[in-house]
This record gives structure tokens, sequence and C-alpha cells, in this order.
């Protein structure tokens, strides 16, 4: 039996303004335990579309479910269903790392054995545990970038939208991202991820959606899209420039 999709986007078009949408009836879902890779250049629309799943944005035409659900069917079903890595770390600057992670602990309903199972995971592979007790104001950007990503993986919900995560990361801390969210999409969780570094993200995620001028232009896996433009030992990266190149 087929699974129902975690995420699905239906004929969405929406923006800042009615007159002008951002976002031209985009179609797309993201099944249980896949992680899909969501890239275009900058204006393309992918922070846009984040935010409509977010629900910080509410569609002009069209609809997201999460869980086969709409946010104002039932909002804190909605909202508890997936966990969000900005791109840009925002912390509270006299809480510490672990209140972070407390935090959100609590605002997903973890418990207190689960939390200190996941939280000492997570500390050790970002190596952070020396860090654990300082304020977030204290901390490197790169450091705030972890506590973002910690606080986001603590929760465990089943959907996980993250964009462009690597931006201030060490490699190590890159790494560390990457084998984490193999790890928890083994475990079943759906992820997006938004990242311009596509030689890296080629080799982790299940499909593609390439979004230009808030149109999706391709979307499948790295193996159906080279079938698709004839260019059959491309490069995520080759292939994406060769959609995008002189297009409006």
């Amino acid at each position: 039996m087929e699974q129902s999709p975690i995420l699905q986007i239906n004929d969405l078009s929406g923006g800042y303004s009615a007159k002008k949408p951002v976002l031209h009836h985009i179609d797309f879902q993201v099944a249980p335990g896949e992680m899909v890779g969501l890239i275009g250049l900058n204006g393309a629309g992918k922070s846009t579309t984040m935010k409509h799943i977010l629900g910080l944005m509410v569609p002009q035409q069209g609809e997201v479910l999460i869980q086969g659900k709409r946010r104002e069917e039932d909002p804190e079903s909605y909202q508890s269903g997936m966990a969000f890595v900005p791109e840009s770390p925002e912390l509270f600057m006299e809480m510490t790392v672990m209140e972070h992670l407390e935090f959100t602990a609590r605002a997903y309903n973890v418990t207190k054995a689960e939390f200190m199972e996941r939280a000492d995971h997570l500390l050790d592979m970002f190596r952070m545990r020396d860090k654990k007790d300082t304020l977030s104001s204290h901390l490197s950007k790169g450091m705030r970038q972890k506590v973002m990503i910690m606080s986001a993986f603590v929760a465990r919900p089943p959907l996980y939208i993250i964009d462009e995560p690597f931006l201030g990361l060490d490699p190590l801390g890159i790494r560390s991202l990457l084998d984490f969210m193999m790890e928890i999409r083994a475990s079943g969780a759906s992820i997006l991820l938004s990242s311009h570094i596509l030689s890296t993200i080629e080799n982790y995620c299940d499909r593609f959606i390439i979004l230009h001028s808030g149109k999706i232009i391709a979307q499948g896996t790295l193996s159906e899209l080279r079938e698709q433009f004839g260019m059959k030992q491309a490069p995520l990266e080759d292939l994406f420039y060769q959609l995008v190149q002189g297009r409006d």
C-alpha cells in the first residue's frame, strides 16, 4: 500500500502582492523518508515556497497540506508536524545552548528521557558539549547555526524544512549535519532542503525540484533529469546551469 505524502502542495500561487504573485501553480510532494532538494537562483521563489509551508504566508490559490491537513483545519497539528531550520540563526541571546534545546523539546512535547538521549547525541555529533551552558550571545555565528539545527532535530517531527543550512558551518559541522539528515531520513522523517551547494546535496537527495521565476521547470531524480534533458553523465550543477541559463 502506497504511503500518503507528508507534504503535499497543490496548484500553489502566492507571494507578497495579489497583483504580482511570486509563485505560479506550484505542484509537488514529499513522501515519508524522502529527502528532496529545492533548488533555484536567488529570487526563484524558494523562500516564498517555504514561508507558505510554514504558514507565514496565505496562498492566493491552491493549498499546502502536512500529513493530509491544511493549517486552517488544525493549526496545532499542522505546526507540530514540522520543524524549520532558517538560513540565519535566530536565537534568544540570554539563553544557553541547553536551554534552547529544552525549550524546543517542551514545545514539541518530547519526554524528559527522550530529550536527554537526543540532546546527548546531538551535543556530541555537533561537537557542542563544552558549549552547552554557554549563552547564545557568546557563540560564533557557526555555533549559533548549530544550535538552530540541534533544536530542530531534538523535536523529531515527521517533516523538516531546511533553508541553506551549510552557511557558517565548518567542514566538520557540514559533515555532521549531512550524516544526521541521513540518520533521521532512515528513521522515516522527510526533509525539504534548499541549498546552493549543488555538488554537496547531489549525493544525498532522493529527488530535486528546480524553481525558476516562481515556476517549477523540472523535477525528478538525478537519473530522471539526466535522461529527460539528454545529459546522461552530467552532475547536478551542470544540469541546473543548462536549465536556467537564458530563461526569463
